[in-house]
């Protein structure tokens, strides 16, 4: 059995850039809003030359830390089975402040989170609580009144199981948009009263969550804007329509009505049996231009891990890289009722999703799947917990206990997942000017943002065509990095004649956290041929070790856990890691390519 502390767990980051089209994804941070020195942004002045040398510049000069994707009660799938905390609860949680679990037991972050999303369902937002208020509403509609009885005669789970046949049929049983309308107003007044511009962002948003066949599709939206524009909505729900074209169409005639701006974020491809970076449509028919232009404009990013599971890489498609098998969930699609079979896993995971999307770049003239790569926890506890110390589990049933690991999350036909299975994943980390909902969606929109599976590692990456090696010895990589690259989330292009991309990237360990390992740097690109390949580099290493001719470092870091006495020795590691290199041209600098950054510390 594995005790919650004595988890081995390979801490990681990723940032993503693309160049050439060379795309850059990145790594994670230390302390909530931590900065670069040397980036403050001023007004300059008339008259003589300043004497500070930082006055215009205005770089994204601060990290954020967050969560796009926590469920309160009014989820349905949280607030049936145990969960009693609202938003109001979820956001005075991410604000740092002591909350008692649904449980009964307190929690509270060691460090407070910098912005968050509550992203409920669409799909009868607000159930639970309703029928916790027997809202008379509510009862008036036959089907509902039947699961409030259920649920106030002490049987939750068969008011629970009512309402997920009705949802897997897609048959709406309330259908009462002003109920909804009504519930997602509460929600927008809780953000409201918790968004403190400057200290913390409460982004509003919910979660569409298209599930076809039990294949995972879901997307949280996100919006940019305040309650003026997002009050009185009808969040678009799987029962309005399973295909994201829907969806997309929906956020179209949101920014059109409201001169606001939106986009969505995918998440868990690992459940989808290979529909989420899949080459067709979905209903079967090839994508289209079209198609491509869309899901890049409204989809800028993908949510590659969280608590169900890890979706950078699947070592089935990756078998050269040792670190590809990391909290991999591949036996079925959401409910488990189609089992996983190899040839599902191309259209599932982050990495090979990003090189099919040059193919079809290739084939279509745009990349659908030009994304960058995020975090988060899509706990349905309320509590945004991604430490493994503090880990309050995904649903309220799996708040901490003896036995809570050694119980099936979920199971069908025989096949089950443990839920010492589920990971205590993952965050967000935002590099913008400041903390308020314009300048985080502005940053998530360029994709200067990076995801990390919980520990607040200081990432910063660039991409440019003549970054050299004395430009890893500053101690302000932002300005070099911005004066002569792009940053993480870029485009890089017009290379010159018979050069490679360089790139400069740094990392700084979690102050309260584990050492560094590595900084690993993973290409993907398209062969003359048409061939999609990729390979892993480490270009920098802890402890001395050295990196061999063919790019990698050989020796282990090793690890320092004590097993039988749960804990772990700091001993080992780096505490940061920077340096400048470049790709050899010799794997297809040249081509349509793919760069991203991942930085892990040592097992523990």
């Amino acid at each position: 059995m594995r005790d919650d502390r004595t988890v081995p767990l390979h801490c990681r980051a990723w940032i993503l850039l693309p160049a050439a089209l060379l795309c850059l994804p990145a790594i994670a941070l230390a302390q909530g809003a931590a900065r670069d020195v040397g980036t403050e942004e001023e007004e300059a002045r008339s008259g003589s030359p300043e004497y500070s040398p930082y006055i215009d510049r205005a770089y994204s000069n601060w990290v954020f830390w967050g969560d796009t994707h926590l469920h309160t009660s009014y989820s349905t799938d949280a607030g049936m089975i145990g969960n009693f905390l609202g938003p109001d609860e979820a956001f005075r949680f991410a604000r740092g402040e002591t909350v008692t679990a649904s449980g009964g037991q307190r929690a509270k972050l060691i460090r407070p989170l910098d912005f968050l999303v509550v992203a409920d369902h669409a799909e009868n937002l607000g159930l639970a609580p309703l029928i916790a208020e027997s809202d008379p509403n509510l009862l008036r509609i036959p089907w509902a009144k039947k699961v409030h009885d259920l649920v106030k005669a002490g049987d939750p789970f068969g008011a629970y199981a009512a309402w997920g046949a009705k949802m897997a049929a897609g048959e709406d049983p309330i259908d009462d948009d002003e109920m909804i309308r009504t519930v997602w107003n509460r929600i927008v007044d809780s953000a409201e009263r918790f968004n403190e511009p400057g200290l913390f962002t409460a982004l509003h948003g919910f979660e569409w969550t298209s599930s076809p066949e039990a294949n995972n599709l879901h997307r949280v939206v996100i919006f940019r804007d305040d309650a003026d524009k997002v009050r009185d909505l009808v969040p678009f729900s799987n029962y309005d329509s399973s295909d994201p074209e829907d969806l997309w169409k929906w956020l179209q005639g949101y920014q059109r009505k409201t001169g606001g701006r939106v986009f969505a974020i995918a998440h868990n491809g690992n459940l989808s049996n290979g529909l989420m970076f899949d080459d067709k449509m979905l209903g079967g028919k090839p994508l289209t231009r079209d198609y491509a232009e869309r899901r890049s404009f409204w989809e800028p990013l993908y949510e590659v891990t969280q608590i169900k599971g890890d979706g950078e890489a699947h070592p089935f498609l990756s078998p050269n890289d040792e670190f590809a098998d990391f909290g991999t969930w591949d036996k079925g699609n959401l409910n488990l009722s189609e089992l996983k079979t190899d040839d599902m896993l191309a259209g599932e995971y982050a990495r090979s999703g990003l090189k099919r999307g040059l193919q079809l770049e290739a084939e279509l003239g745009i990349n659908p799947f030009k994304y960058g790569l995020v975090g988060a926890t899509d706990s349905h506890t309320g509590l945004s917990t991604a430490d493994d110390d503090n880990y309050f589990g995904k649903t309220s049933g799996m708040e901490p206990s003896a036995e809570r690991m050694i119980h099936p999350f979920a199971t069908f036909g025989g096949v089950s997942i443990m839920g010492w299975e589920t990971l205590a994943s993952g965050y967000q980390a935002i590099w913008a000017p400041e903390n308020t909902r314009e300048a985080l969606f502005d940053a998530m929109e360029r994709k200067e943002t990076y995801a990390t599976t919980g520990p607040r590692i200081l990432v910063r990456f660039f991409g440019g065509w003549d970054f050299e090696g004395a430009d890893a010895s500053t101690r302000q990589p932002a300005v070099i990095g911005y004066q002569k690259g792009v940053p993480m989330g870029g485009d890089l292009s017009d290379a010159p004649a018979g050069t490679s991309p360089s790139f400069l990237v740094a990392a700084l360990k979690d102050p309260i956290g584990a050492n560094l390992d590595r900084i690993q740097i993973v290409k993907g690109w398209r062969t003359a041929s048409g061939e999609l390949e990729e390979r892993v580099y480490d270009v920098a290493v802890s402890d001395g070790r050295t990196i061999g001719a063919d790019g990698r470092a050989t020796t282990p870091v090793g690890d320092t856990v004590d097993v039988e006495n749960a804990s772990w020795t700091n001993t080992i590691g780096d505490t940061e890691l920077i340096t400048c290199g470049s790709i050899p041209i010799s794997i297809g600098a040249r081509a349509p390519s793919i760069t991203w950054v991942r930085s892990r510390s040592p097992t523990r």
